[in-house]
């Protein structure tokens, strides 16, 4: 069993802690058996574009080849639009032809020691040609019609606002007096014609079984149809049909299926909608047309539209999510879940697949020192952390091993993203419980495309045609250390907090019937509540924390003072001030206070949600709390009163560290990251009692026994972690390890400038090779020569220099601005690859008179793409969406500016010696 908690420790440095943790085996690289035996699990995935379906065998094998070697453990197939020019290569989706691909895919994948997923269809979000009109998205529309008494009313029903009329049919007409009462009149239609003569002044409400006529996005060859109504289990089970009898040869092939973000626009109904709502609500909503039609208006209003998104909810959740992992189970798959955009319940929705996945989409702001941001990053607000963490926390109250996250979608503009940017990203995600990630993506391409290949439109290309392919191996290799340690033992998170999803739902939300809770309007359903804003503070001040849900609090139970779930225990829930609260759920919290377990309110309920007898109802609650309160806790200092329960947070997030725990069998695994622009220098408070201590860098695969001393419960580490580094800490209960000493470094003298000349070799790249160059001061080389200006690839750069001081045993060489990646030889000795900040390694001792530096410095794609651009050869051939840039506007790269590349400052030689404590 292990633990992670993760913290911050000095500007983007990473750092885990385990306490006591028993893995062996280590990976062949790293120096130490304390790693985990790296399995293709704990290696980083891609989603794999197949553009077209214009694959071959040669190519497929070629291509996995690529990524098995660079370190990637498992590709997910996304069938999208094709490639003008390749039409005699496309696939027709689940043909013969395409499976024999897939299978050549899981075969190859297999000998490979890599795993394969597949979406369960072709571009997103589920639909294609098995979606017949009757099983296609749902949309609900009203009419109503205004008769005096004695008025002939003769009308064929049509509906008067729908894109698409010719797929809507009349459901439902009833006739409302001015006094409300409702009167049947279905019994008077002639198909969708009637002859009615009013008896008194009414209303005549016509409901309509719409569909919104949503497409499929970004489909495959034959993949393209109606979106899938989600609300049905008859129409998932019709769109599950050829899947089940194409894929019978993938099964115990294929490790799972994908569901991607609930992209579904306006969706709002379905058939049976009105029976469900019946049964589940205890009223009959024609009861109700004015109310359902006017969306706004009163009390009631607002609680009949909250009766309507939680029958939405409900059937998102039981006709469709829940059917559909039963589905993936029985045919030996796996479920993967993008369950945000749902309208419903995103952690019980989460907690249905095996591997609940979220989504990071735009760039987060850094301070690291060195870290480099565009100007067009200010205005995107896209990645919440916070938001993250439903996915992890449905994972973890749940009992699943793994939450993964589709990673760097749209992280920068096309061919101008560095690895040094991903690397922040990536721990901002493993922070929030992350520990599966999957790039977004890897485009599918043929030897004979050529450069830059083929491309899709919203992801970071990780592929060897682009220069980041270099040393991306890398950043590969630092991701499936971390997650190799993130994947092992137990979440180790000791506080639930309670979302008041019945608040989210009772929200106006502009008159709409729906509320789809996505990324990109969380500003309307998550940052305002008083939830995120104690989430936000609890993490702030060092907590660890897991989201639970109203149907997970029903499944609580204490034991020992603690809150055990499905997927572990905790040590205290918290409830934030909140509107609504069902009966049952007061009840549940309530009971396992009465128990013994630690149950914090902010604030209480007002009312139970819904509207049928909802006054009875409320009366209730409110006689339950007058009963209960004095019993209750109730505070606005959580942090006092959890202390006095014998909880303590985590002190590291006051040295300005992030952090994340786990535990392990004897001990806990403590994960940091540094995101702040200040170096950490000294001892470091984690909330454990540990008798050895490991550190260990992800980055480099080093390891070392701390230093450390002991208090009472805690431990101080000594770390030294400056902005950008990362760090693993293995903690220990009861075993004192055997491990050689982690080595601590001051800074004993002022820098020694490296100064020219220095040689510079183009030995790798295109579109052509430049001439070699030679500098006195560094800079930019596009500024050398027009080939130059072009050049994306790899350049050598050499430099002979004295040893300053051959009495020093050991240096730190800084690379200052890099642009964007260094491999590094000291006197011919590869010491290791530099990608992110901060840029810089220990060399060891210098020889004594003369030393010859030499660095393999890669820039970024973008130059030589602005060349091709810039000379008329069109690359962008490319079906649907062909080709935006990342704010969805036409794409075009002959009006930027040449990226700067190479090294652009100064390097330095600082003298160390080790440090006494």
């Amino acid at each position: 069993m292990v633990n992670s908690y993760l913290t911050r420790l000095l500007p983007g440095i990473l750092v885990i802690i385990t306490l006591s943790c028993n893995i062996s085996d280590p990976n062949s690289e790293d120096q130490s058996s304390a790693w985990p035996e790296l399995t293709s699990t704990m290696k980083p995935w891609t989603r794999w574009w197949w553009m077209g379906n214009a694959v071959d065998k040669e190519n497929i094998t070629r291509r996995l080849e690529e990524f098995a070697k660079a370190g990637i453990g498992g590709v997910e197939i996304t069938p999208i639009f094709g490639t003008k020019g390749y039409e005699d290569s496309f696939l027709q989706h689940l043909s013969p032809e395409w499976m024999e691909m897939l299978l050549h895919t899981c075969d190859e994948a297999e000998r490979l020691g890599m795993g394969v997923d597949m979406i369960l269809g072709t571009g997103w979000p589920y639909g294609g040609p098995q979606v017949e009109p009757d099983f296609a998205a749902g949309k609900l529309f009203i009419q109503t019609y205004e008769l005096k008494a004695g008025e002939r009313f003769i009308q064929k029903f049509e509906v008067q606002d729908a894109e698409y009329p010719e797929l809507a049919s009349l459901q439902y007409l009833f006739a409302f007096d001015e006094g409300g009462e409702k009167t049947d009149l279905g019994e008077l239609l002639d198909g969708d014609m009637i002859d009615y003569t009013a008896e008194e002044d009414c209303v005549l409400y016509a409901v309509f079984n719409g569909k919104t006529g949503q497409q499929v996005k970004r489909s495959a060859p034959g993949g393209e149809g109606f979106v899938l109504d989600h609300f049905s289990k008859d129409a998932l089970n019709d769109y599950l049909q050829p899947y089940e009898e194409a894929l019978g040869p993938a099964q115990d092939k294929l490790r799972a299926v994908f569901n991607d973000s609930y992209e579904v626009y306006l969706a709002d109904y379905t058939p049976k909608f009105f029976d469900e709502f019946k049964q589940r609500r205890g009223y009959d909503l024609t009861d109700h047309l004015p109310a359902l039609h006017a969306v706004t208006g009163d009390e009631d209003v607002t609680r009949i539209i909250s009766d309507y998104r939680q029958t939405i909810s409900d059937l998102m959740m039981e006709d469709f999510s829940l059917n559909w992992t039963a589905w993936a189970t029985e045919n030996t798959f796996k479920s993967k879940y993008q369950a945000h955009g749902c309208p419903g319940n995103l952690i019980d929705l989460y907690a249905t697949a095996d591997i609940p996945e979220c989504e990071s989409f735009y760039a987060t702001e850094f301070d690291i020192p060195g870290f480099r941001r565009e100007e067009s990053d200010a205005n995107k607000a896209y990645p919440d952390h916070i938001l993250f963490k439903f996915a992890s926390s449905a994972a973890n109250i749940s009992g699943k091993p793994l939450t993964s996250s589709e990673t760097f979608t749209w992280l920068r503009e096309h061919f101008k993203t560095a690895l040094s940017q991903c690397k922040p990203e990536v721990e901002q995600l493993f922070l929030t419980g992350v520990n599966h990630t999957f790039f977004h993506g890897a485009t599918y391409s043929p030897d004979e495309a050529g450069w830059p290949g083929w491309k899709f439109y919203a992801s970071v290309n990780f592929v060897p045609t682009y220069t980041i392919w270099e040393d991306a191996p890398s950043m590969f290799a630092y991701i499936g250390r971390c997650q190799s340690l993130l994947q092992s033992g137990d979440p180790d998170n000791e506080l639930l907090v309670y979302w008041p999803f019945y608040d989210v739902i009772d929200d106006d939300h502009e008159g709409e019937l729906m509320m789809q809770l996505g990324i990109d309007n969380k500003d309307d359903w998550l940052a305002p509540t008083p939830f995120y804003k104690l989430v936000k503070d609890l993490i702030n001040k060092g907590y660890s924390i897991d989201f639970i849900s109203d149907s997970y609090l029903a499944e609580a139970k204490e034991k020992n003072g603690d809150i055990h779930l499905p997927g572990g225990k905790y040590k205290a829930l918290i409830v934030p001030d909140c509107s609504n609260m069902p009966l049952p759920t007061f009840s549940y919290l309530t009971r396992l206070q009465d128990d013994g377990a630690g149950i914090i309110f902010t604030g209480l309920p007002e009312s139970v949600p819904g509207f049928h007898n909802h006054k009875e109802r409320t009366d209730k609650l409110m006689e339950l709390i007058s009963e209960e309160k004095e019993n209750l806790t109730i505070t606005d200092n959580i942090a006092q009163v959890l202390s006095e329960m014998g909880i303590e947070r985590e002190e590291l997030v006051d040295t300005g560290l992030d952090f994340i725990r786990r535990e392990m069998n004897d001990g806990k695994v403590y994960y940091l990251v540094n995101h702040t622009p200040n170096e950490i220098d000294g001892y470091v408070t984690i909330g454990s009692l540990a008798k050895s201590v490991l550190i260990m860098n992800p980055q480099t695969g080093e390891t070392g026994k701390a230093r450390i001393t002991t208090r009472k419960e805690n431990t101080d580490v000594y770390l030294q972690v400056k902005p950008g580094q990362a760090f693993l800490i293995r903690t220990y209960d009861e075993a004192k390890i055997e491990a050689a000493a982690w080595e601590y470094f001051t800074e004993i003298a002022e820098p020694t400038p490296l100064t020219g000349p220095w040689e510079v070799s183009f030995i790798s790249g295109g579109p052509i090779i430049p001439d070699d160059i030679r500098m006195q001061e560094l800079q930019s080389w596009t500024g050398f020569s027009e080939e130059a200006n072009a050049f994306s690839g790899t350049a050598k750069y050499t430099i002979r220099f004295e040893n300053p001081d051959p009495n020093v045993s050991d240096w730190l060489l800084q690379l200052g601005d890099v642009r964007e990646s260094a491999r590094v030889w000291i006197n011919g000795e590869y010491l290791d690859c530099l990608w992110a900040n901060p840029f810089e390694i220990r060399t060891g001792q210098l020889v004594e008179g003369s030393n010859t530096l030499e660095l393999e410095v890669t820039n970024l794609s973008a130059n030589r793409l602005r060349d091709l651009e810039r000379s008329g050869k069109e690359w962008k051939i490319f079906y649907e969406i062909n080709m935006v840039n990342r704010h969805y506007t036409e794409f075009d790269a002959t009006t930027w500016d040449p990226m700067p590349s190479g090294l652009l400052g100064k390097v330095l030689l600082i003298p160390l010696e080790t440090k006494s404590l």
